[in-house]
């Protein structure tokens, strides 16, 4: 089975481009969504979090605006943060994984937004790098709820350059020319990798 790998930074359009690949038939692990998983009450996460986060878990699940403030600019507390978050999504999408192997599945996607950051490009056979310029990603993120310049700069900060993203991928995602050309290039890709789509 194809690993493929689905990333780029925020503002990107990486959402889209995932959900195209869902309406082609791919089956898609969403990174993002096994952290609310692991976040929500009985999640894995809540525990640990508790442990070294107490005031940032609220009957019974993790609320993740305190815990934001409670790591935004603060390293040390962000790295305790990694450290209980990053094995439990990996456990996920290893399980993702599996199942899919065992079904026979040609290819799998994993959305990941920080997949060259945390070394996850090591599980993938190709990496796809959602990309826009960069006047559109900060329309597009600046239009978002409770957005401000600042917070999208430390985000920015965080994520490795768009720039280094699209030198290390297999194929480049452009976003900014509208849907139907994304989606011409994902198909042309998997044709490309001989991955039978819808």
């Amino acid at each position: 089975m194809l690993v493929l790998g689905l990333t780029g930074s925020i503002g990107m359009g990486k959402s889209t481009a995932a959900a195209m690949f869902r309406r082609l038939g791919l089956p898609v692990h969403d990174a993002d969504a096994s952290v609310h998983k692991l976040f929500r009450a009985g999640g894995a996460a809540v525990v640990p979090i508790a442990r070294r986060f107490p005031q940032a878990v609220e009957k019974g699940a993790v609320n993740r605006e305190i815990l934001g403030r409670l790591v935004f600019g603060d390293a040390a507390a962000l790295t305790d943060l990694e450290e209980i978050v990053h094995p439990l999504v990996r456990r996920e999408r290893d399980r993702f994984l599996a199942l899919h192997r065992r079904a026979r599945r040609r290819a799998a996607v994993l959305d990941i937004p920080l997949l060259f950051e945390t070394g996850g490009e090591k599980v993938c056979d190709f990496v796809y790098v959602v990309s826009a310029p960069a006047f559109l990603q900060r329309q597009r993120v600046l239009a978002r709820s409770g957005m401000t310049e600042s917070r999208l700069s430390s985000i920015l900060k965080k994520q490795m350059p768009d720039r280094e993203k699209r030198r290390r991928a297999d194929y480049v995602l452009p976003t900014g020319l509208g849907r139907a050309a994304t989606m011409r290039m994902i198909k042309k890709t998997l044709n490309r990798l001989g991955v039978r789509h819808a």
